[in-house]
């Protein structure tokens, strides 16, 4: 992870601008950068976001943690250097995504704050929407879908956010939605209303 690319590699332009393909999509692209902790209703959101954009006519995919790890970073661990690796990877596969005129949700718990910076420069200031799902450590770990909050506290497993690793919260997100209190219909109507700022 830590061997840089060689001197000898050179990027190749193309012949079509990233504005001509969003022209060709009809939209603007960005990432969505969903934040907070296990069982802050990432995921949940993430997809049901999709879902909604897709249903409006517009090209978006979910980059989601659990999913990537199955494939592209299934070599990473969650220690901090192997968790800045998966972002840093994420972040430049959302901005090829972009380039290509698409619209990105990436539901990552991205704990450290250097991370999600490190990710909004790859990808760019402009298109980078960091969302924080501040739904209290409480909350999630009486939802504790997979269990893993319990094991966590058990000692079976390591490094866990919340748990026995930090997790620092965004300072000054785009948006803040605390699913505890919101519907998810009130959740979703927020997040969609970050688009239209765009234009």
């Amino acid at each position: 992870m830590s061997e840089r690319v060689s001197s000898n590699a050179v990027w190749h332009h193309g012949h079509v601008t990233s504005g001509e393909r969003a022209a060709l999509l009809g939209q603007q692209p960005a990432t969505f950068w969903l934040t907070g902790l296990s069982g802050a209703g990432k995921s949940t959101l993430a997809f049901l976001l999709e879902r909604e954009l897709v249903d409006k006519g517009r090209a978006c995919y979910v980059l989601d943690g659990d999913n990537v790890r199955h494939g592209l970073n299934r070599d990473l661990g969650f220690s901090s250097t192997n968790r800045s690796e998966n972002i840093r990877r994420i972040a430049e596969v959302a901005k090829l995504m972009n380039d290509a005129g698409l619209i990105v949700i990436a539901a990552f718990i991205s704990p450290y704050r250097a991370d999600r910076e490190m990710a909004k420069e790859i990808i760019g200031a402009d298109s980078f929407l960091e969302v924080h799902l501040a739904t209290p450590i409480e909350v999630c770990e009486q939802r504790d879908v997979k269990g893993m909050y319990k094991k966590a506290r058990a000692g079976l497993i390591a490094d866990f956010t919340g748990v026995s690793a930090p997790y620092e919260a965004p300072e000054t997100p785009s948006l803040e939605i605390d699913t505890s209190r919101l519907s998810r219909e009130e959740a979703l109507a927020q997040l969609i209303g970050l688009l239209p700022a765009r234009k």
